[in-house]
């Protein structure tokens, strides 16, 4: 599912600021009238429609369009997009479904736009370009391409002050489209979608208009609908009147004019021919690289730091992110301000959180842990280093200088969060930024990380093929252990099948990594796990059979397939246009509907797990690559899968498209089929050699039907079956809140049945303080671990935090694991938690009637009691008395806890989020433990 390695290379950092210059412009009145048709008005091409590889299969229709409108234009590639070219006089650019931009080409119409020239776009404009761009193409644009949307809909005229321009009859029909989410300034709705909220269809300004929808395309608007709104936006901006008296010369991209619209002129550079053949995919992971122009100079003063191009994760992220830029003045809209505020609740939340676990710990040490042991637990300590913050604003409201008392910086950050409204409603943006950014700062060096405050949890990590490589032999293996050891890390997921080459010399695939030399990783990594109480789980690519950046590394050719494919070229599998590793991505696939591809990826694991001592194995693209069935992008044409989707439906699915519903949603269900049944054969095959055996899969976050739709990747279903003991999806972000947001649904969910999620944690580019954070976020929300990429991340300041807050301690008896141990678990963690209940009540200064209080402590007896059987004697009878006493004791939880709901309600949610936590770890104890009579 991810090349994480090269993935987690980028910078992740934002866009500071993406803004742009409106300059007084006028420009030529060629009628006062509406132009029908368009050719009427100029002898000379008023229009410059940019060509792309991304619409390049789409060309035929676009032309055909341009056509019957009579418009008289040029086509302009996309390569010569950029900054002091000449496009002569023509003052309208058309962008149709171009998704992906280089930072030189956003700012070379940033610069064009503000010589008066104008825009107009369709589809999901710069969605799979860097932050950075989507961020100023967002500027230009006046909105951005919010989500598409999952039915044809109806577009319809806004109720109110709908433009002049777009309130024509013609313009109106059923579409399939995306919502584009407008700008707070300077931006209208031209037109809206007849479904949920009305969002937006068309969103215009003076300056631009964006349709979401993909232009010239069959699939998403009949050609007349197509035709009415290029038709009208062409005409709003040839008729408007001019805003000054000076005419200005609009140039920019390319002098170069060619009018031949029926064919497309070759691209210049990027991939050559292999561009020309179709559409770009989006990357088929998070790991995929924007393409090599992206990383051109940037010109002036503006600095883009790229991060990873997907259009899963990336735009994930960015549908979530909570960017709070210093020293901007931009508005802050209601929701935002409601965000902002909201953010630092949540934080002081878990800020109290981690400091009551604590509290209550050392409280607990003073009456009844021996010195040995306390003393033990003080071995390493991390010590924050303040964040580069300068609170210079913060004099005029006396919070000046950062605090170290706990209480008082708790009550500094609440007189912030109370006066963000009131900056807001006085439009003093910048200064309600620099107070919150300063607050963030507060509560971050509230976070007791002096000491350990991590109960039994899965601490996971993948260890990439990259670090393995550097290492270089046992020794230096040990040395990557023993890091890992000392943090706490108990499960290590370690990179054993990458780009179709096997990290251990095996007897089934056939290569070793070149890049290893004389040496078997994987044995030695097995062997040092378990002398460090660790676990080992293979962690192995599936569908993906290559990758040209490995290929670059080991300097074959960019085309290799890997040695797999290309020793069985009838296993591979296609795109709609023939390409076996789309246009834009960089890795081949199997088809998974190749029987001989699944004899072939069973036999090589079952030769993992059973000569190996492996505790688990990690199925990582275990998914098809990327689509986008509306833009025409599709994938799994391999060779059986054709003949057997024919032989079911009589039907090759080559000639078939998502305009055909029916036969698509078979087609569609084929394909996730064939991923649905490999994955429940893996887990029968090998549970049959090794019933012990911990099968976990690395998946996206995406919504359900979206996932299915673009990667036939359905693990809910492997969920409820039980096929898979832990979900471990990609939930990567840069900072709390987006992580909380990705992570959320998937937490919540009631689909998976008794297996655990373990959600992902990306630290490149987190800031030490900030990982520890999103660590404190997993521990107050109902899971039972998380999953750390990578270790190549692991800088000193992570080491010496982890070894203070999750290090191990010195006992007799190892620690469980929830996924290994969970009763155990279980029991540990609730008396946890009794440990704050007792705290709270000794030292919170609310009265409670001392019977709630005695009742409380007799319900949670009994249940302490029920799971410390359970965990002493797994049994069927055991196990239901715990859960007769679980549920008592939840049904009542609110009731005992009223008075604590009024006083601090997040951390009554952190307890009963904990005690849901102990319920799944007993749903999953109930399928994986072998329970006695």
């Amino acid at each position: 599912m991810k090349n994480r390695k090269e993935y987690h290379k980028k910078a992740n950092s934002q866009i500071k600021k993406a803004g742009f210059f409106i300059l007084s412009f006028n420009f030529l009145i060629l009628n006062s009238f509406s132009i029908l048709p368009v050719t009427a008005a100029t002898e000379e091409p008023v229009l410059s429609v940019v060509h792309s590889p991304e619409n390049a299969n789409q060309w035929t229709g676009i032309t055909d369009r341009l056509q019957t409108i009579g418009v008289k234009y040029c086509v302009i590639p996309l390569n010569d997009v950029k900054s002091g070219a000449d496009w002569g006089d023509r003052r309208v650019l058309f962008l149709p479904n171009v998704e992906t931009l280089t930072p030189t080409q956003a700012i070379a119409l940033e610069e064009w736009m503000s010589k008066g020239g104008r825009l107009i776009a369709s589809g999901p404009l710069g969605s799979l370009s860097s932050a950075g761009v989507r961020q100023l193409l967002r500027s230009l644009l006046g909105g951005y391409w919010g989500f598409s949307l999952s039915d044809t809909e109806q577009i319809k005229p806004i109720k109110t002050n709908t433009p002049e321009w777009a309130n024509q009859t013609e313009l109106f029909g059923k579409i399939r489209g995306g919502a584009v989410i407008p700008n707070d300034m300077g931006a209208e709705s031209a037109a809206v979608w007849n479904s949920k909220d009305n969002p937006a269809a068309v969103v215009t300004t003076e300056r631009s208009t964006f349709f979401g929808w993909r232009w010239g395309t069959d699939t998403a608007s009949a050609a007349e609908l197509d035709n009415a709104w290029l038709k009208a936006a062409l005409n709003h901006y040839l008729t408007a009147p001019p805003p000054s008296s000076r005419m200005k010369k609009v140039t920019g991209g390319s002098s170069n004019c060619s009018t031949t619209a029926a064919v497309a002129p070759r691209e210049q550079g990027g991939r050559g021919a292999e561009m020309q053949r179709g559409s770009s995919s989006p990357p088929s992971s998070p790991s995929s690289p924007p393409p090599k122009s992206a990383t051109a100079p940037i010109p002036r003063a503006l600095t883009i730091v790229k991060p990873p191009n997907s259009e899963a994760i990336d735009q994930l992220e960015q549908a979530v992110r909570l960017d709070v830029t210093p020293n901007s003045n931009q508005p802050i809209n209601n929701n935002e301000a409601i965000a902002l505020q909201q953010e630092l609740e949540n934080l002081i939340g878990r800020v109290e959180s981690a400091n009551l676990a604590v509290s209550a710990d050392v409280a607990n040490e003073s009456v009844g842990i021996s010195e040995k042991k306390q003393s033990a637990r003080h071995l390493h300590t991390y010590t924050p280093q303040p964040v580069n913050v300068q609170p210079t604003q913060l004099a005029s409201t006396k919070l000046g200088g950062l605090v170290r008392n706990k209480d008082q910086a708790l009550a500094q950050v609440r007189v912030i969060a109370n006066n963000l409204p009131q900056l807001i409603a006085q439009k003093n943006y910048a200064l309600a930024r620099q107070q919150w950014l300063v607050a963030k700062t507060i509560l971050w060096q509230q976070f007791p990380v002096d000491r350990r405050l991590a109960q039994p949890e899965i601490r996971a990590v993948w260890l990439d093929r990259g670090t393995i490589v550097r290492a270089g032999s046992k020794a230096g293996l040990a040395q990557i252990f023993d890091r890992l050891a000392q943090t706490g890390i108990n499960t290590v997921f370690f990179e054993t099948v990458n780009a179709g080459y096997t990290i251990y010399p095996s007897q089934v695939a056939k290569e070793q990594n070149p890049l290893i030399h004389g040496w078997n990783p994987l044995e030695d990594a097995v062997k040092l796990a378990h002398e460090r109480d660790m676990e080992l789980h293979a962690w192995v690519w599936t569908f993906a059979a290559g990758n040209q950046r490995h290929n670059e590394i080991i300097n074959a050719s960019p085309n290799y397939p890997g040695p797999v494919l290309a020793a069985h070229p009838d296993w591979a599998n296609y795109d709609n246009l023939g390409n076996m590793i789309p246009v834009g991505q960089t890795k081949p696939f199997f088809d998974p509907a190749n029987p001989e591809v699944r004899q072939y990826l069973l036999k090589l694991y079952e030769e993992i797990v059973t000569r190996y001592d492996v505790d688990g194995l990690q199925l990582d693209y275990i998914r098809y690559p990327f689509q986008d069935p509306s833009a025409g992008r599709t994938y799994g044409y391999g060779k059986a899968a054709r003949a057997q989707f024919q032989q079911l439906t009589g039907i090759d699915p080559i000639n078939i498209s998502p305009s055909q519903p029916d036969l698509w949603q078979k087609w569609t269900t084929f394909r996730t089929e064939q991923v649905d049944s490999f994955v429940a054969k893996v887990s029968e095959q090998l549970r049959q050699k090794r019933p012990n055996l911990i099968l976990s899969v690395a998946v996206f976050p995406l919504p359900e039907q979206e996932r299915i739709q673009k990667i036939q990747q359905n693990w809910e279903t492997w969920a409820r079956r039980g096929d898979v003991d832990l979900i471990v999806p990609m939930t990567y972000a840069l900072d709390t809140s987006r992580f909380q947001r990705l992570a959320q649904p998937w937490i919540a969910s009631k689909q998976l049945g008794a297996t655990l999620l373990v959600p992902g944690i990306r630290l490149l580019s987190l800031p030490t303080i900030g990982a520890f954070d999103q660590l404190q976020l997993v521990r107050d929300l109902p899971v039972s671990g998380y999953a750390l990429f990578a270790a190549e991340n692991f800088n000193n300041d992570l080491q010496k935090l982890f070894i203070s807050t999750q290090g191990r301690v010195q006992s007799k008896t190892s620690e469980p694991i929830p996924h290994r141990q969970p009763f155990q678990t279980a029991a540990i963690r609730y008396t946890a938690l009794q440990r704050e209940w007792k705290f709270v009540f000794q030292n919170d200064p609310l009265e409670r009637p001392a019977q709630t209080i005695s009742d409380f402590n007799n319900q949670a007896e009994v249940l302490r009691s029920a799971l410390n059987q359970l965990a002493a004697s797994p049994s069927a009878s055991n196990l239901l008395v715990a859960k007769a006493s679980l549920t008592r004791f939840q049904s009542q939880f609110r009731v005992l806890m009223s008075q604590e709901i009024k006083s601090n309600s997040y951390q009554v949610k952190v307890w009963e989020n904990r005690l849901v936590t102990i319920e799944r770890l007993l749903r999953y104890g109930e399928r994986r433990v072998q329970l006695h009579p």
